[in-house]
This record gives C-alpha cells, structure tokens and sequence, in this order.
C-alpha cells in the first residue's frame, strides 16, 4: 500500500520487479501479458489469470494462458479449477462456469513443505528430533 504522507512511503522495489520472477513477474512479462493478453479473472489467493488475444501466441492452436501470482510464484497456488483452464482441460474460465463441487471435496490449500505450517511426524529435528525407542526384534548392525 502506498504512504502518501511521507519521505518513507513505501515503493514496489524496481530492479526486484525487473530482474526476479519469484514474486508474481517481471516487468518485462507483467508488461508483455498486459498488452497481448484479456484478464479472465482471479482466484480466491488473488492470482490474476489472463488468456492471449493475438495469434501469435498461439500454442497448438490454443490461444496462451498466463497465471501472474499475488506474492511468491508457486504453482501450487493454483487452485483445480483454473489448473485445468489453464491448461485447456476446460474451454470456459471458472467465472463463466464454475466447476461442480463435490461435498467430499476439500478447498485447495497450497504445498506447505518449507513453511512453519508444513507437517512434521514424531521424531522430525524441527519437533525436537525425539521420538519414542523402536519395539519388537529389531537389533542394529554391528561392525565386528
């Protein structure tokens, strides 16, 4: 959000935008997509989802998708729905048609490995690394 009361207002860091893609797109393919392309719609996460408009992005006679992502670029941020638009599983984007939910279906949550929400199992060094002592027959190996 921008600060307009002061010399510390925040701005968009330009060369992060220009030269990394991690978070949502460079200028370079915000700018491309932009021009050659019609927002479809968003997601719940706020990724915003464009479809090409000119034949030359065509790609084996579909026109091009695009995902930019609203903070880190992950694609499991992607929820089923426009997963399967994207990738031309379904002619009409979820705003037009919304894909039938079934009441056994979870809502999409992203890949969570690497994040403090991530699972851990007894015994993982981020739990504490303890675990309870094996049971049964089982005796390690030895060297002699």
């Amino acid at each position: 959000m921008l600060d307009a009361g002061g010399p510390r207002a925040y701005r968009r860091p330009v060369l992060r935008d220009i030269f990394t893609w991690w978070f949502g797109a460079t200028i370079g393919a915000r700018n491309q997509i932009h021009k050659s392309a019609r927002l479809v719609g968003y997601d719940d996460l706020g990724n915003a989802y464009y479809e090409s408009v000119e034949k030359r992005f065509e790609y084996d006679g579909h026109n091009r998708r695009f995902v930019i992502y609203k903070g880190y670029a992950d694609a499991s941020k992607v929820p089923a729905e426009w997963h399967g638009w994207l990738h031309h599983t379904f002619a009409e984007p979820p705003t037009r048609e919304p894909l039938l939910r079934r009441s056994w279906e979870k809502d999409h949550q992203p890949n969570l490995t690497g994040t403090i929400w991530a699972w851990r199992p007894k015994g993982a060094l981020a739990r504490g690394g303890k675990r309870a002592p094996a049971s049964g027959d089982y005796e390690p190996w030895t060297g002699e």
